[in-house]
């Protein structure tokens, strides 16, 4: 899957991310991280040290957060994003 997102079930942001690919039409894989703290840390290092929820990646690149998310979106970015990778 092209768009993974990486949660925990108690965070609000987390909510709020997936809403927004949801409300797109955007599939995406969800990774709980919070009962695992080993995959917890390969996240924070494969998103560049960042260690909150969520970690949003799409073909394996980093976005960011939930912020950077809606960011991306509002710039027209997040849709030529997927576009450009046919899904």
């Amino acid at each position: 899957m092209s768009v993974q997102i990486y949660t925990t079930p108690t965070c609000p942001y987390c909510v709020k991310a997936k809403t927004l690919l949801q409300r797109k039409g955007i599939a995406f894989e969800e990774i709980d991280v919070a009962q695992d703290p080993v995959l917890r840390q390969q996240v924070s290092e494969k998103a560049g040290g960042r260690t909150t929820v969520p970690q949003i990646f799409i073909k394996g690149l980093s976005i960011g957060g939930c912020d950077d998310l809606y960011t991306l979106d509002q710039q027209g970015k997040l849709d030529k994003m997927l576009m450009d990778e046919g899904s």
